[in-house]
């Protein structure tokens, strides 16, 4: 399995930074054994798991990322997970705002500031492989 990230290069680091945070959390909260195991170094010190998996951050305009989340959902593929993160979640004071603001919002009038992309790696290298990478 694969994982890649898209976030908008055009937003401050800290956007993009807080972009990337959110769509992981969202991500390993939807797929079991994504992070590793705990671990004890030589000096008995318990270190908590992380991602068992390279995560890639690649980039796009926020414009082709609509795009490319677009196409990915009119995929409709069970094997392929997409996880989007959006200026409305962003912007909201909490995760009931974000639900009220959200469903008032339409989809054309949604900036997604990043996308995460899982499933099998030769699906996703097809799908992302001409996409650059952050800088």
């Amino acid at each position: 399995m694969k994982c890649v990230m898209i976030i908008d290069s055009n937003l401050a680091i800290g956007v993009q930074v807080n972009t990337a945070a959110a769509l992981g959390i969202s991500l390993a909260s939807n797929i079991k054994g994504l992070a590793g195991k705990k671990l004890i170094d030589k000096d008995g010190i318990v270190h908590e798991g992380v991602t068992n998996t390279p995560i890639p951050i690649l980039t796009l305009s926020n414009e082709e990322i609509k795009e490319k989340y677009n196409e990915l959902l009119q995929m409709n593929s069970d094997e392929i997970r997409v996880i989007g993160f959006n200026e409305v979640a962003q912007k909201s004071l909490d995760y009931d705002d974000y639900e009220m603001k959200l469903a008032e919002t339409t989809n054309n009038n949604i900036n997604y500031l990043g996308i995460c992309i899982y499933g099998p790696k030769k699906k996703i290298n097809k799908l992302t492989g001409n996409i650059k990478m952050l800088r």
